[in-house]
């Protein structure tokens, strides 16, 4: 567990360093660099792309952790393997793209034709991020976690900083810029594989013949039926922002996913621990140690819980704030109601946990088509419903309603199969006095101007009082025990 809580804290660490950088290009240099609908286009096009991942990708990430721990030799040779089977993925998806691009023409060619011209742009990216993806996997495999984060939280932003930078300065023009998303993902991907090579993991082999006989028939099964619960998460994220812009236009877009960016910081932890998290549970399913399993998702549940509503509580509190330095604000300001609703769609993910990672390595994984299914006609028809009466509001509170289905499906079906429950009274605690925090905070400093000194005194304030809270709560004893002691370890 030692092992697990510090690649947490280095990953939690790069997505926060990723989430600075990418404030600041979403925040500033972007709206100051772009136009409303250029800044729709650089969105749309990877949206677009990392819609196709999962699919090209052929839900090889989840299969990869799960069987990696039954090949005790050949890891070279699984993952040669892997890498084929997931460009053969790309290329079937390529070819759908291919058949269907009259009717991706036409979805787009109405509210956003600018987007048509870079469909070769999107599948590129598409190939650079599924191979990534497919790497990524092996070393969270081997517990590499932290530099594969890094490079993909972090110098992927900033190489989207300078690729920005170097359009605003006049060196090339807005079509090149565009064309260089797809050497951004080249890069990283170029990054992770000397990585993966300098410490030992990157081997090209080709002797498919794996010790159990039958292993790469059940290994392509499995990501196949996990393929579309791999595609479930990312349709949330993704199938709301090009609706917006097939249906309302590009400029919409940018709004949507200005406001988007600033609520998803939240969820970095999440994804962090989940990242982590998914070959401890594949371990202990393999072990068959279910208690164990149960213990990992109500600690899991009431840490991320502390985390986010923290981050939710300064976010929200400072909205008005954040926005205040937003370049040609009172265009972007106008999806503020947006960050609420994705927020709150977030932090149903936060809270019910990791049920999507249990159900993907129980024996149960097939259901994952059931809730995916559900949830993919959920979203696209509250969409549907929603955007033409309300607007970019109406897409957020589709992807809440969404999330919400998603993951209480899945609750309710852990908890009838499997009897895990990630709730306590930690993670009720919690909700409950981040909302009472919300409400004194907004009373008292209900007056002051937007700026700098009103987002320092709004979040030292909140972060004052839910520290106190928390203790005064008793919630988390054990990490506080241990903070505790760490205190007392430093003192001369």
């Amino acid at each position: 567990m030692e092992k697990f809580a510090r690649q947490s804290i280095l990953t939690t660490l790069s997505h926060y360093l990723g989430v600075a950088i990418g404030y600041f290009n979403v925040l500033w240099l972007f709206p100051y660099s772009l136009a409303p609908e250029q800044i729709g286009v650089f969105r749309t096009v990877q949206d677009m792309a990392m819609l196709l991942v999962p699919f090209a990708q052929l839900g090889l990430g989840n299969a990869i952790t799960r069987f990696f721990p039954q090949l005790k030799s050949k890891q070279g040779s699984f993952l040669t393997f892997s890498v084929l089977v997931t460009l053969m993925g790309f290329i079937a998806v390529s070819l759908l793209f291919f058949i269907f691009k009259s009717q991706i023409i036409a979805a787009f060619a109405v509210n956003s034709p600018q987007v048509i011209d870079f469909f070769v742009v999107v599948l590129l990216i598409t190939l650079f991020a599924v191979v990534n993806t497919v790497l990524d996997a092996f070393s969270r495999s081997y517990m590499k976690i932290a530099i594969p984060t890094l490079l993909r939280e972090v110098f992927l932003r900033l190489l989207s900083t300078v690729l920005v930078s170097v359009y605003l300065v006049g060196w090339i023009d807005f079509d090149q810029m565009i064309w260089g998303l797809s050497l951004n993902y080249l890069i990283v991907l170029g990054s992770l594989i000397i990585y993966m090579f300098r410490i030992g993991i990157f081997r090209v082999e080709t002797d498919f013949f794996f010790e159990r006989k039958g292993f790469k028939s059940e290994f392509l099964n499995y990501s196949f039926i996990t393929l579309l619960g791999t595609a479930g998460g990312i349709l949330i994220m993704k199938i709301d922002s090009l609706m917006v812009s097939s249906m309302i236009g590009l400029e919409a877009n940018a709004i949507y996913n200005i406001a988007f960016s600033i609520a998803i910081v939240m969820e970095m932890p999440r994804r962090a621990i989940s990242q982590v998290s998914m070959p401890v549970v594949a371990d202990f399913f393999s072990k068959k140690e279910f208690p164990k399993i149960d213990k990992l998702y109500k600690d899991i549940a009431v840490n991320q819980t502390l985390i986010c509503v923290l981050l939710f509580l300064g976010i929200w509190s400072n909205i008005d704030n954040l926005y205040h330095f937003v370049p040609n604000n009172t265009i972007y300001e106008a999806g503020k109601w947006v960050v609420l609703w994705i927020g709150f769609g977030k932090m149903c993910d936060i809270v019910f946990s990791i049920n999507g990672e249990i159900i993907v390595f129980s024996k149960y994984y097939i259901f994952n088509i059931t809730a995916t299914v559900i949830m993919s006609v959920a979203v696209v028809v509250f969409n549907l419903l929603l955007i033409p009466s309300y607007g970019i509001e109406g897409a957020a509170f589709a992807s809440f309603l969404a999330m919400f289905l998603y993951n209480f499906i899945k609750y309710l079906y852990i908890k009838i199969r499997l009897s895990f429950e990630p709730f306590s009274w930690d993670v009720l605690k919690i909700i409950l006095l981040g909302v009472a925090i919300y409400f004194v905070q907004a009373y008292f400093f209900r007056d002051n101007l937007s700026g700098i000194a009103d987002m320092v005194i709004r979040s030292g304030a909140i972060t004052l009082l839910y520290g106190l809270g928390i203790v005064a709560l008793g919630v988390a004893k054990e990490n506080q025990k241990k903070v505790i002691q760490k205190i007392k370890g430093l003192r001369p």
